[in-house]
């Protein structure tokens, strides 16, 4: 029978291709513009611990059906400060096992229905006024898609079995021995690499093993190479990010070699398991099955599904117990002395099981509240270029943000109904102290960002120099233990001028500086007049209230009822402290 390669092959093979690839693109994009934002704001809830992560990693991949997508959004959650580096690690092992999901619905014999439900879901997209509906039509569109674009792939290639040159050049790619199986993992590694989509990959190897092309051992043995090659994306992703995100690729990276490292001497082994467990899909996916008088291998796609997702939850299930060696190591990786700044963008002393506790949370969030104050202080460091400090204002601002909402959220949970009217102006007290506490470190911040960017020439330096002792010392009325204290000495003797003498100095300038940098002067001096005014303001808030007086109170009342016989002598004020 004679063989039109143009259009008994390429249009089908091209065409199918192509429609596979629309077609994962579209169920991506489509699932993604539902559900996104809140799979990310999930996953920066969720993924606290390694297991958590795992699940959470697992899930959501499962939902969105992007490896892809989900290792890049890990990444950039870590180059926000919204996960560390340890949850990320165990996120990207259940992302692994979640796009295995996907290739287990691509391996379904649905082809031929592709095309009646993609032209059903296209038009409801086309003629669709909701957004939402379209959305979801746009993701049935793509998953439809994804079928048909395979059912064709498998008919186009199906020649190529009756031309012997191309089964000749094809019987290189057999892994029938531990050479010929790298080979194979390399090439699969490679072609992922470049199409960035291991799902793409894994569909192609498909339609080749459906077809007879590649024998069912060869397919299986491409698919590992698709777990390798898709690491690609999130290092690509991590380039020009912070080291962090770079180490959460490395990580993706790491846990995907050594598993295909680890499974390459076990293939031949597996394989064997992988025949006998066959049996519970439908039977030996070496036997052809004859479909319109043509031999077709349907169980080829549902063993490499099979396998993948085996070796994904394997390979996660074996490297899981090392997630803080992971963790340690990659910390490692182009570490640097400013990396040993304390990391604020976690909370130390809010712990959930004191939140139900009065007595124990207030100082909590008391200690948490003055670390807080500490991380803002830390921009007259940053603002110095001191050794020990932060070397971006930006990232660690971003840390204390982080921080912040964590202290306002566990703080409102303490304003339960049922408290005292004076415990819960403590609250109140509390809450107010810790945003203009936020508001104080985002005035510092603009300090530090707005002397790191201009050069000073010496009289303009020594403006700046002034403006900056100036609010240290300032510090200190609510920091006691914040920078030198000053040295003994009669009263006056040591002072500041003002911010409006300053003001006045910078003006009178003249040559000695350029407009820009007294512009930038100002806009300085604005800062820490700004800042100056909130931490009268948390002064007085913390006086506001006899903290220590309501806390003593809220203890003897929780001894008491822990041991009813011991009876105080004072008991709560139902109206606001003194």
């Amino acid at each position: 029978m004679d063989i039109d390669i143009f259009k008994d092959i390429l249009v089908p093979v091209i065409g199918g291709l192509g429609l596979f690839m629309l077609g994962l693109e579209f169920m991506s994009n489509g699932i993604q513009a539902l559900s996104v934002n809140k799979m990310r704001a999930f996953l920066a809830r969720a993924a606290g611990t390694p297991i958590k992560g795992v699940l959470a990693g697992t899930l959501i991949t499962g939902v969105i059906q992007s490896s892809t997508a989900m290792t890049v959004m890990v990444v950039g959650l870590v180059n926000a400060g919204v996960v560390a580096l340890r949850p990320a690690i165990s996120v990207i092992m259940g992302a692994n096992i979640g796009t295995t999901l996907g290739n287990g619905l691509i391996a379904l014999p649905l082809g031929p229905l592709g095309l009646i439900f993609a032209g059903a879901f296209s038009l409801l997209y086309c003629f669709s006024k909701n957004e939402k509906v379209r959305n979801i039509a746009l993701a049935c569109m793509g998953f439809a898609l994804i079928f048909y674009g395979l059912n064709l792939m498998t008919g186009g290639l199906r020649p190529l079995r009756n031309m012997p040159e191309v089964m000749e050049l094809l019987q290189t790619l057999k892994a029938d021995s531990y050479f010929n199986l790298i080979k194979c993992v390399l090439i699969a590694a490679a072609i992922t690499a470049m199409i960035h989509s291991s799902s793409a990959t894994i569909g192609i190897v498909m339609g080749l093993g459906a077809a007879g092309i590649l024998d069912w051992e060869t397919a299986v043995a491409f698919s590992l190479g698709a777990d390798l090659g898709t690491t690609i994306t999130s290092w690509m992703a991590s380039l020009n990010l912070s080291k962090n995100a770079k180490r959460a690729a490395y990580a993706h990276i790491s846990i995907n070699i050594i598993g295909v490292c680890i499974t390459v001497p076990l293939f031949f082994v597996s394989i064997e398991v992988l025949r006998w467990g066959m049996q519970f899909f439908g039977g030996d996916p070496s036997v052809p099955v004859l479909i319109g008088g043509k031999e077709t291998f349907p169980l080829v796609p549902v063993a490499v599904g099979v396998y993948s997702t085996v070796f994904n939850i394997f390979n996660t299930l074996l490297l899981f117990p090392f997630v803080g060696v992971f963790d340690r190591i990659l910390s490692r990786v182009g570490h640097t002395d400013a990396e040993d700044v304390e990391d604020y963008s976690t909370p130390k002393f809010l712990d959930q099981k004191l939140a139900s506790d009065f007595a124990k949370a207030i100082p909590a969030v008391q200690q948490e509240t003055a670390r807080h104050l500490q991380a803002g202080a830390m921009f007259l460091d940053i603002a110095r270029s001191s050794k020990n400090a932060p070397s971006d204002p930006g990232e660690h601002y971003l840390a204390t943000d982080i921080l912040s909402r964590d202290i306002r959220a566990y703080t409102a949970l303490l304003m339960k109904e049922d408290l005292p009217y004076e415990q819960l102006d403590l609250v109140a007290s509390l809450i107010e102290e810790a945003d203009f506490t936020a508001a104080l470190t985002e005035s510092m911040h603009q300090v530090a960002r707005r002397v790191k960017r201009e050069k000073f020439s010496g009289p303009a330096n020594a403006i700046v120099e002034t403006a900056l002792n100036k609010l240290d010392v300032s510090l200190r009325d609510i920091m006691p233990d914040h920078g030198i204290a000053n040295p003994t000495m009669p009263a006056g003797h040591v002072s500041y001028p003002e911010v409006d003498e300053l003001r006045a100095r910078t003006l009178a300038l003249g040559p000695d500086a350029g407009a820009v940098e007294r512009g930038t002067i100002l806009a300085l001096l604005g800062s820490i007049e700004r800042a100056e005014i909130l931490i009268r303001r948390i002064d007085a808030e913390r006086k506001s209230v006899n903290r220590q007086n309501v806390l003593a109170r809220a203890v003897q009342k929780r001894d008491r009822s822990s041991n009813p016989k011991d009876e105080g002598s004072f008991g709560l004020n139902p109206l606001p402290a003194e």
